[in-house]
């Protein structure tokens, strides 16, 4: 009854983080904001697998949101601001007169 009572409440905290954690990164417009409260809600979810007593899911929970999604969007973000720089070099490049004074 002692354990059930302790928590019980501990559930509650980690039901409550998970659901104020949902809204924050769906709310996030900027990307590299977004891909590190997704982390934090990633977090969130892992203590409230714990919380469940459900290790499997935690574990997997942890290395999907901890590691692996963060490091595939900050490389797809890089590499599309990287295109982009590159996009804007090439039209100033071509943008700029010759000799003979012709664009």
């Amino acid at each position: 009854m002692t354990v059930l009572a302790t928590l019980v409440p501990l559930q509650a905290v980690a039901f409550g983080l998970v659901a104020l954690g949902a809204p924050l990164v769906v709310l996030t417009r900027d990307p590299l904001r977004q891909a590190l409260v997704n982390g934090v809600y990633g977090v969130s979810l892992v203590c409230l697998f714990v919380v469940l007593e459900a290790p499997d899911p935690a574990l997997s929970m942890l290395v999907v949101s901890g590691i692996a999604y963060p490091l595939v969007l900050l490389a797809a973000i890089a590499r599309v601001r990287g295109e982009a720089r590159r996009r804007r070099r090439l039209g100033r490049a071509r943008s700029r007169p010759d000799r003979s004074g012709r664009r």
